[in-house]
């Protein structure tokens, strides 16, 4: 049995996956210019989070589902950046709501590492 949060850490990725699917235009939106295939990394990040998600509460996958989720977090930082840094890409967030995501990214990862 696993502590709560980190089914809860699970569900947040697992539900963060589906969505990609739900609404890839905006995933698609808040990608860098300079990365090719937005609709194709769109898909295929939503895949990887579901999948990480799932790993983390199998306890033989744990491991590897929390470096996954670790990894996916670092390469989304240039996506917080470009958020930033171009307004169609900030989703009409507040400046200090997008300054905020970026150490909140540095703590999903300390969450993650935790089942390391």
């Amino acid at each position: 049995m696993f502590p709560w949060h980190q089914y809860l850490l699970a569900v947040v990725f697992i539900l963060g996956g589906v969505n990609h699917f739900r609404k890839p235009k905006l995933y698609e939106r808040i990608m860098p210019l300079y990365i090719p295939s937005h609709k194709s990394l769109v898909m295929f990040t939503g895949i990887l989070e579901m999948i990480f998600g799932l790993m983390l509460i199998a306890e033989e996958n744990q491991l590897m589902g929390a470096w996954g989720i670790i990894i996916l977090l670092v390469l989304f930082i240039p996506v917080h950046i470009f958020m930033l840094q171009n307004k169609k890409a900030s989703l009409k967030l507040p400046k200090w709501v997008l300054i905020l995501r970026l150490p909140l990214q540095l703590g999903l990862m300390a969450w993650a590492y935790l089942y390391v």
